[in-house]
């Protein structure tokens, strides 16, 4: 199943399932949604629950949160990530903050979703990571699907989640099919937001990654086995909360620590787990310093040649690893 397909399964299960979830945003109703992750529901569930949006982010936005505040359950959905920084006053300030402002009389159960990072081709001002920003806010949590189970069963909790939820999505990964278990085919499934997955045991090294960067680093990690090097290789799925207890128990076991984001290194994933690991008992294991695997300190070039030197895959980690 592709990543977009099990996203568009969540959301239809989770429409079914609770009649105060309705989804909003640009073209996401008559278009099916500008990668086709809401291909159908318009025609399922009518137009009282799936919404097309003027091209307003903060107008929007502000309407969907509002909606939250009275007891529905929106999904609002961004077209990019970056246009939601003309939201951004939304997501930190009224739904990130409200239930605390209000002595927890008052909750907020939203989604902000859609296709975060990299893409192809979109240059400088489309192709920012937005984990870190929004992993530093206390009272958003942040998850960020790589495969298809990741993405139907972390959509699902972030929409059973009486708190607001953003999720990370990315463009280049809604097409990529991957193998879905029986139990992730089923309505039932759910993902703990929080708890990281070990994608492959190791013994040598640990890689940490999240969303299309697990892809690369698990091709990584089978390169170096070839020159046997043993690697484990850890899904964050969740950004805040940080899965920091699976982190540091790999630590104890490998010795080593590789991080890999496609976001810029400072002050970024990679630098909060490494600050985490420091400040636990897990950095008494390390036998050499953690090495951060990140983009370019540049904003995203639009030549294609230099992009691909923007990011990091496969042959980087490699690189970083030995």
């Amino acid at each position: 199943m592709t990543v977009r397909d099990a996203l568009n399964q969540a959301l239809e299960e989770e429409l079914m399932r609770d009649d105060k979830v309705f989804l909003l945003g640009e073209e996401v109703a008559q278009y099916n949604g500008a990668y086709k992750v809401t291909k159908g529901l318009l025609d399922k569930f009518g137009s009282k629950r799936v919404i097309d949006t003027p091209i307003t982010e903060m107008g929007f936005a502000g309407l969907a949160v509002g909606a939250a505040m009275s007891g529905l359950k929106p999904v609002c959905e961004f077209m990019t990530f970056n246009f939601a920084m003309q939201a951004i006053d939304q997501i930190v300030n009224s739904a990130a903050k409200t239930h605390y402002m209000s002595g927890g009389t008052v909750k907020v159960p939203i989604v902000f979703r859609g296709p975060n990072g990299a893409a192809a081709g979109v240059a400088a001002q489309h192709s920012q990571c937005y984990a870190a920003w929004y992993g530093s806010v206390p009272g958003l949590k942040v998850v960020s699907p790589w495969n298809s189970e990741d993405a139907k069963g972390l959509l699902k909790a972030a929409i059973r989640d009486p708190n607001p939820v953003v999720v990370l999505e990315n463009e280049l990964e809604y097409g990529v099919s991957h193998p879905m278990s029986q139990e992730a085919l089923s309505s039932d499934f759910v993902l703990p937001i929080g708890k990281a997955k070990i994608e492959r045991e190791g013994k040598d090294l640990t890689i940490v990654s999240h969303s299309r960067s697990v892809g690369f680093s698990i091709k990584a990690a089978e390169e170096l086995a070839k020159s046997g090097i043993s690697v484990e290789v850890i899904n964050l799925r969740s950004i805040r909360p940080l899965d920091v207890d699976t982190i540091a128990k790999s630590i104890k076991k490998t010795n080593r620590i590789i991080t890999v984001e496609g976001g810029w290194a400072s002050y970024g994933v990679g630098s909060e787990i490494a600050a985490q690991v420091m400040e636990s008992d897990a950095f008494d294991y390390l036998d050499a310093p953690m090495v951060r695997v990140a983009g370019a300190d540049v904003p995203t070039p639009y030549a294609k040649n230099l992009e691909d030197f923007a990011f990091p895959d496969t042959d980087v980690i490699v690189k970083a690893a030995r």
